[in-house]
């Protein structure tokens, strides 16, 4: 059977196509069943047929050509067909077609206009590139290979659809094994995301699985490579996702041992992070396109994972160029759904792929592919020179990149030589190019753009060649346009008769006769000027010039010759000084330059400067001499000499500055000297002014003379180098004559003229140290002397008095020469010291006098107290004694001995040298009037102020403790006389305290009541108690020890009884068993209850009971308790715990017990829900509590609002 693909309005398939040899077929096809057919794929021109081999490696195979193919049982394979196609099997002459129909008119409203220009076989167009076609594994029994009808349409066609075809699928690759699993696990997932539907389709086919175009078809046709439900592909479904997804948290694809492991496998994926659907990318151009995603979601069933994910999430897209598992590289960070990626390449496959993530959560969704359009080529590089001739030129250029697009034609454009607008040349898809007919020696320019079906490139950048030519004429000689020291500029014209366009170069040659080598190339370029530098000065050079085209070097021009400048001379020497330099003079010489520039020196000019560092110059000689005399000059001065020298070059440098100062001479007389501010007693303060000449040197220093009279012998008072100073030393209202004079390193000048000034009268002398007489331990008497008035009579003394001698108080100010200080500190040192005061001022403070006072009694104790517990004591009872303290007073010198204590009636008690003592054998309850007295050597001291206290009474007797109540596991306590509880404060508190197992009294209660129940003891236990009473007092003695012991604990109650009828006058009765309590045995007592009466009719250690001989419908009830058997001092003891709750039995015929039997269960049921006494009180607190919140709410909105 031959199998024929063809499109519309196409002629037939070729009569002769090629049968393609090459593709091998698979030994198992061959050798199959006779069930397998040939089918021969006709194969079109400007189409490709892809088929993937066993090996897993594709082969593109273009047509025309048939290519042999086996179909294993005979089926049409499915054919994919481009974008608003349809595929039709058409059967003729035995002959089954598959015919490629358009879908319909409304699909492409452009196609009817365009239909007449569509050729009968239309080439791959460059901007549509090769679909991918999923293939099938080659294993027997399957499709060995799939095919794919290609055919590429004009871009006209599909204007609209068209930036929808170029995204690319990558699917997966699997085996048969992968590839049931993965069925198997979408499946599961579908079921389980549609509430567990058992409406699973179980019908399984044998032939090969459907192409993963085809395949979910109604699960995800809406999302193919990040495109709408326009597009023709339909990619791999949400559940394929998620299985990926998986298979990367994994880290590879479940094998056959996971199989069994498909549950855990859809838990993972339902558990999984969110994740992105695929990006949708829009608006493909040649270098950009559109990127746009939805937010991240979770699957349909976490309801509770999506109220958990974050509402912003910042997205990250990534893009690579290198393939799906290459390099991506991140384009954009942002929280916009919308992205346009620019600066792509036009032509070129790129995968993006987006991730979501918001704080540690991040999704990220599948890559996607796609495909930029072609464009026009890039700009080529300017054509380079091949060969040039006097009328042609050749070049060429290499392609530049085409952009996805073949480069068909190239153009050549120039200018013509006009250097005007540039024209077209050559248009042709070879790269070479030779220009002929040109013009000899002239300049082109060219520029260089390509085309191919989407347009022409940029131009690229203009270079200019140009033709041979004849050699240039001989140009003119060179000119001097300026001469220097070391340099020559020269310069010339070119050639008359060489076109001005032409480019020509110049070489210029020189000549030194000195050197004897003849010319020589010194500038070789394109200017008609050129600078000789680095040259000998006042030297004669010969030059000439050439001119050079590309043809060759021209004749040299004639010889002309020119000399440098002569340089101006070097500085002369440094100047030196002749002779001994004066106060107003100097003679000064130097000497000639060491090079003369090569001219002669003409004259050389001295300069005189009177600063070290500055720049105003004088000129003092001007001459051909090399000496000079220097007049006029100021005494001590510093001066700087320089010289310089002019000849026919120019002026020198100047020469090393030479300083120098002339000599000093003494300064000239000081200003006289006066007063400054008041004059005092015995120092005047005297300043006077600097001489109005120094002499030329600084001065040095000042001398200040005094004399009593103008002709008596001066006395030196002062010698330095200030201009004021403090005479002292003087005799008040007295005159005094001054005189003062300056020196510098010459001597000292003349005197000043004569200052006479008179002192001031001052105050007392200072005095002498006082005499002191201790009278008593109290009193002082202080003497003194009058000091010498300074021409003043003495007003009045000061006396100052204090214990510390740098802080000392006024105590006394009068005329007297003596005074008694009264009211010290006995055996205590205190200071004095005098001072005088006349009508000018104060004298000075004589020196210091001290004297201590005798030793006395002591002082007062002040601070008498007395401690409330007295706990630092030993056997310190608060009832009988009394603690008293105090702070030990001063001794006054003597040390303090002991203490008198007065307390009572007038009882005295003497002590030691202590700050506190207890007073015992005192009555209880009593209050006293107690003083205290210290005593030293001297005598006794006076009592202090009396304070009152009191003892305490007596601390109450522990009470008689008494086990009022006796439990297994609590013992209720009494003592005394009073209530269980006590509401108003008592005086009396009671510490109750326990022996534990340690032999420890551990306190287990402080308070003031009467009763105290012990709780969580143990059964049948000696416990040891006692008790203390405590009162304002202190605490009482502890009681005797009490022991007491518990009881023994009843069993616990038990469940009802189970109650089952064995025959019409026979039943049995069972319950729960209980262990032996501490070594005693258990037994059971059974009581029947009928009406109003009660039996006993079991007393055992049985767990059963066969209960005969009863009435036919009648009600019993049966409850059982347990019994503690156990032997005491009295005999053997029994001891029953509580009854169990009834178990009802209704006594039936046999055929009746089946119809009460749920009866019966029932009412057991409702016995055994009876409320507990803990339930019942937990409804009541939560009824109590709900009915309190109420009353607030009612209180809230009706009262207070």
């Amino acid at each position: 059977m031959n199998f024929s693909v063809m499109m519309a309005d196409q002629p037939p398939p070729l009569e002769a196509t090629p049968l393609i040899s090459e593709v091998a077929l698979l030994p198992h096809v061959v050798g199959g069943e006779a069930a397998q057919q040939v089918i021969l794929v006709q194969v079109n021109p400007g189409e490709t047929f892809t088929i993937r081999t066993e090996d897993g490696h594709f082969q593109c195979i273009p047509g025309p050509a048939q290519v042999p193919m086996m179909s294993p049982n005979g089926t049409m394979p499915p054919i994919f067909v481009p974008p608003g196609y349809i595929s039709q099997v058409v059967e003729e002459n035995g002959m089954r077609k598959v015919m490629v129909l358009p879908h319909s008119a409304d699909f492409l409203p452009s196609l009817h206009p365009h239909l007449a220009h569509v050729p009968h076989y239309l080439h791959q167009h460059p901007l549509l590139p090769h679909q991918p076609h999923p293939m099938y594994s080659t294993v027997p029994g399957d499709l060995p290979t799939q095919f794919i009808h290609q055919h590429a349409l004009p871009p006209h066609i599909y204007a609209e659809q068209e930036s929808r075809l170029y995204g690319r699928i990558n699917f997966i690759q699997r085996d048969e094994r992968n590839t049931k699993m993965h069925e198997q696990l979408r499946k599961r997932l579908n079921d389980r995301q549609n509430g567990h539907n058992n409406n699973t389709n179980s019908n399984k086919l044998s032939s090969p699985p459907p192409s993963p175009q085809k395949s979910h078809t109604n699960l995800n046709a809406h999302v193919q490579n990040g495109y709408g439900k326009g597009s023709h592909f339909t990619g791999i479904s949400n559940g394929a996702v998620r299985l990926k997804q998986l298979y990367k948290i994994q880290g590879s694809p479940p094998s056959d041992t996971e199989n069994g492991d498909s549950a855990a496998v859809l838990k993972g994926l339902q558990d999984m992070l969110p994740s992105i659907d695929k990006p949708i990318v829009s608006s493909i151009q040649a270098r950009s396109a559109l990127v746009s995603w939805s937010p991240p979601l979770t699957s349909q069933n976490s309801e509770s994972q999506t109220n958990h994910l974050p509402t912003k999430f910042t997205y990250e897209v990534a893009v690579s160029s290198n393939g799906k598992n290459g390099k991506f590289k991140s384009v954009y960070t942002g929280e916009e759904t919308t992205v346009t990626l620019p600066d792509l390449r036009p032509a070129t496959d790129y995968f993006v792929k987006v991730s979501a993530f918001s704080n540690s959560l991040r999704g990220s969704s599948e890559t996607v592919s796609f495909t930029t359009e072609c464009s026009e080529p890039d700009p080529p590089a300017p054509p380079r020179l091949v060969n040039k001739t006097k009328s042609s030129l050749s070049m060429q250029w290499k392609a530049p990149n085409d952009n996805g697009s073949k480069i068909i034609n190239y153009l050549l454009e120039w200018d013509e030589g006009i250097s005007g607008a540039f024209k077209e040349y050559y248009t042709g898809h070879l790269k070479q190019c030779k220009l002929n007919e040109l013009l000899p020696s002239t300049r082109y320019s060219f520029r260089l753009a390509a085309i191919n079906e989407i347009g022409m490139s940029g131009f690229s950048e203009t270079v200019e060649f140009h033709t041979s030519g004849n050699v240039p004429p001989p140009p003119s000689p060179p000119s001097l346009s300026r001469a220097g020291v070391s340099c020559l500029s020269l310069e010339w014209s070119p050639p008359s008769s060489v076109s001005s366009e032409e480019p020509l170069t110049y070489i210029l040659e020189m000549e030194e006769e000195s050197t004897g080598y003849g010319f020589k190339p010194k500038y070789s370029g394109e200017e008609c000027i050129c600078t000789l530098k680095n040259l000998r000065r006042s030297t004669s050079y010969k030059f000439r010039v050439f001119a050079c085209n590309s043809e060759g070097k021209s004749s040299a021009s004639e010889i002309v010759e020119y000399s440098t400048c002569p340089d101006k001379p070097g500085p002369p020497n440094k100047p030196c000084v002749k002779g001994k330099i004066q106060a107003h003079s100097l003679k000064v010489a130097w000497e000639p330059p060491k090079d003369d520039g090569g001219s002669e020196i003409m004259k050389y000019v001295l300069e005189i400067s009177e600063t070290l560092h500055g720049i105003k110059w004088d000129m003092v000689y001007s001459g051909s001499l090399m000496e000079c005399l220097c007049n006029h000059l100021k005494p001590g001065t510093w001066y700087r000499l320089r010289v310089y020298c002019i000849s026919c070059g120019g002026q020198s440098q100047v020469s090393e500055v030479l300083p120098f100062q002339t000599a000093a001479v003494p300064p000239g007389p000081c200003q006289p000297p006066h007063l400054h501010g008041l004059a005092k007693a015995k120092e005047v303060i005297l300043q006077w002014g600097a001489p109005d000449e120094d002499g030329g040197a600084e001065v040095t220093e000042y001398s200040l003379e005094m004399a009593n009279a103008e002709h008596e012998e001066h006395v030196q008072v002062y010698n330095g180098l200030e201009l004021q100073c403090t005479v002292r030393g003087l005799l008040p209202g007295k005159s005094y004559c001054f005189w003062a004079k300056a020196a510098n390193k010459a001597g000292y000048g003349p005197y000043s003229e004569k200052s006479v000034i008179s002192t001031a009268p001052g105050p007392p002398d200072q005095c002498d140290r006082p005499l002191l007489i201790c009278k008593t331990a109290t009193s002082v008497l202080a003497k003194w002397e009058s000091p010498a008035c300074n021409g003043a009579e003495v007003t009045e003394y000061r006396l100052e008095w204090g214990g510390v001698e740098g802080c000392m108080q006024v105590v006394y100010t009068g005329s007297c020469l003596s005074y008694e200080i009264k009211g010290l500190t006995p055996a205590t040192t205190y200071y004095c010291r005098v001072q005088a005061v006349n009508a000018v001022g104060t004298g000075l403070f004589g020196s210091i006098a001290w004297a201590t006072t005798p030793a006395s009694m002591p002082t007062v104790v002040c601070d008498l107290n007395v401690l409330e517990d007295g706990l630092e004591f030993p056997c310190f009872s608060p009832a009988t004694c009394l603690a008293l303290y105090w702070t030990e007073p001063h001794c006054n010198g003597s040390e303090i001995l002991g203490y008198n204590i007065e307390y009572g009636e007038r009882q005295l008690m003497s002590v030691d040298r202590v700050t506190s003592c207890i007073l015992e054998n005192l009555q209880p309850d009593t209050a006293y009037r107690i003083r205290i007295q210290a005593v030293n050597e001297v005598g006794v001291g006076s009592f202090s102020q009396p304070i009152k206290a009191k003892t305490r009474p007596l601390p109450p007797e522990p009470p008689h403790i008494e086990c009022v109540v006796f439990s297994h596991q609590s013992l209720k306590l009494k003592w005394g006389d009073g209530p269980s509880k006590v509401l108003m404060p008592s005086s009396v508190q009671f510490n109750l305290q326990m022996k534990d197992k340690y032999d420890r009294f551990v306190c287990i209660y402080r308070g003031p009541c009467h009763k105290y129940k012990v709780q969580r003891l143990n059964e049948f236990t000696v416990y040891n108690f006692r008790i203390q009473a405590c009162s304002s007092a202190g605490e009482g003695p502890f009681s005797d020890i009490y022991t007491f012991m518990t009881t023994k604990s009843p069993p616990p109650p038990l469940k009802a009884p189970r109650v089952q009828q064995v025959e019409d006058n026979l039943c049995e009765i069972s319950w729960e068993a209980l262990q032996p309590m501490r070594g005693d045995n258990i037994f059971y007592t059974l009581q029947l209850s009928s009406g109003k009466e009660n039996e006993q009719v079991y007393k055992g250690s049985g767990t059963s009971f066969s209960f005969t001989n009863f009435q036919s419908n009648c009600e019993y009830r049966f409850k059982v308790c347990a019994c503690r058997r156990y032997e005491d001092s009295t005999g053997v003891q029994e001891m029953c715990g509580p009854y169990s709750p009834s178990a009802v039995f209704l006594s039936q015929k046999q055929e009746l017990l089946l119809q009460n039997t749920d009866t019966v269960t029932e009412l057991w049921k409702i016995e055994e829900k009876s409320l507990s006494d803990e339930q019942f009180a937990f409804l009541l607190l939560v009824g109590f509590a709900t009915v309190a919140v109420m009353f607030a709410i009612i209180m809230q909105h009706f009262v207070i609002k």
